[in-house]
């Protein structure tokens, strides 16, 4: 009875094995394969609706740069609106491409990654039997299955095959295990890079009210148009910043001592700037843009929870999964507000984009790991004795933003340098030559030069 079971249930698993085989075999490959092939055509799509976007883009940038050479003219500076506008317009567009191509692989990778799961439970499951009859055979002594077997050969044949199956199996598991593990590895990646789209949805709506900005000065330019060229004169005169009200301008950082005078921010700027060698209004013009874009910046708290690096948002409670990469950050954020005598779960903090984290500090946003990085070298340049850099500090903040800007080449002052430095700083230097970022570079740039004229009304480089 029990050698007659135990080749009934081999056969059984056999049949099992076959199936499952043959199903790895035929059907998995020819899904995959079609699959791929839809996205590869549909990736083929998207990036020559990006190309055709970015070549718009280019065009419209070429135009934009020869309107700035013109003299000053109500026609000139309406021409100029309407390219920002047109610019401002294509690169929405070029953004939402590349936002559609990443969810689309994402979507694609998770699918996999759920085919293979579902294959592995199976494989353990039959794995899971062999071992159960093994046991059985375990269990019974010599002499009953000597006498329960049709010949003491046949067993043993059918125990070595019982044996080469649990053996394959196994070896089928470790291999299922490997790429999904690689899957999982490919997975991080894309969301790494959705983190990187996360932040163009930003720059996105930013772009979107630098246009109904510049429409609305349109407006004022064409009704301009029809009164008197002294009319426009007035409203050219009123449009330019007198040292009066420069001085009683806020130049607002988030999550650093509140808002201070853009003066005392110019000081700052010049302080970091000479000790650094970097242009004081390309140090204002990344904290400007970066101020800007951080919608969720200063407004989350990590909490001491049983997932390390969970945390809460400051005025609302919400909880966030993940307000700090656990494996990067929490530990030097922990040294950081101890070495600073800072409550760790009180002080505000970036919150997590979609698909990535948060945990980015004062006005420079620096994350906790970069930091300490830095720590030694922003005390140094701020001037600082016996104590240490904090994040919080304006000084520190400007002083660390203008060294994380030296390092990416802004020292040379050329527009082509500093423009690189800022993507840098944005992207890495990986992601620096990416041209959905271009825009960010053009944005701080912008924002220097309305800083550098500032400078030169208040008085001195």
């Amino acid at each position: 009875m029990t050698g007659t079971f135990l080749r009934r249930s081999l056969i059984g698993l056999g049949l099992l094995l076959a199936i499952t085989a043959a199903f790895a075999v035929v059907v998995h490959p020819t899904s995959a394969q079609t699959t791929t092939a839809d996205v590869a055509a549909k990736r083929a799509a998207l990036q020559k609706q990006l190309d055709d976007l970015e070549a718009q883009i280019a065009a419209t940038q070429t135009t934009l740069t020869g309107l700035n050479t013109e003299g000053q003219s109500i026609k000139r500076d309406i021409s100029i609106l309407d390219a920002g506008i047109k610019k401002s317009q294509l690169q929405i567009k070029a953004t939402q491409v590349q936002i559609q191509a990443l969810a689309q692989n994402i979507t694609i990778h998770a699918s996999t990654i759920g085919q293979l799961s579902g294959q592995l439970d199976s494989e353990r499951e039959s794995l899971a039997q062999i071992i159960r009859k093994t046991r059985e055979i375990d269990d019974s002594s010599l002499i009953e299955v000597v006498f329960s077997a049709d010949d003491v050969s046949t067993f043993f044949g059918d125990l070595d095959s019982f044996t080469t199956l649990k053996e394959a199996l196994g070896n089928s598991s470790d291999q299922l295990t490997k790429t999904r593990n690689n899957t999982e590895t490919e997975k991080d990646a894309l969301v790494d890079q959705k983190t990187q789209q996360e932040k163009l949805r930003q720059i996105q709506a930013s772009e979107e009210a630098k246009i109904l900005d510049q429409q609305a000065q349109k407006k004022k330019l064409l009704a301009a148009n029809q009164s008197t060229a002294a009319t426009y004169q007035s409203i050219f005169d009123t449009q330019q910043k007198t040292a009066s009200q420069i001085r009683a301008e806020l130049f607002a950082l988030a999550g650093g001592s509140g808002q201070i005078s853009l003066p005392a921010a110019i000081s700052l700027a010049k302080a970091a700037g000479a000790s650094t060698g970097v242009r004081p209004a390309l140090i204002l013009g990344i904290l400007k843009q970066e101020t800007d874009l951080g919608r969720n910046v200063g407004q989350c708290l990590l909490t001491n929870s049983p997932n390390k690096g969970d945390g809460k948002g400051k005025n609302t409670g919400t909880f966030f999964d993940g307000v700090m990469k656990p494996t990067r950050d929490v530990d030097p954020f922990m040294a950081i507000t101890a070495a600073l005598g800072i409550d760790p779960y009180s002080q505000v903090i970036s919150c997590p984009q979609a698909g990535g984290y948060g945990g980015a500090m004062g006005p420079a946003q620096f994350i906790p790991s970069t930091w300490q990085l830095y720590a030694t070298r922003i005390a140094a340049a701020a001037g600082h004795t016996g104590t240490i850099a904090n994040p919080w500090n304006n000084l520190d903040a400007f002083t660390a933003t203008a060294i994380l800007m030296a390092d990416n080449g802004a020292t040379a002052q050329t527009p082509d340098a500093e423009r690189l430095a800022a993507l840098r700083y944005f992207a890495g230097w990986g992601g620096a030559s990416n041209p959905a970022y271009s825009f960010y570079g053009d944005s701080v740039m912008g924002f220097a030069d309305q800083f550098q004229s500032d400078i030169q009304t208040l008085g001195g480089n």
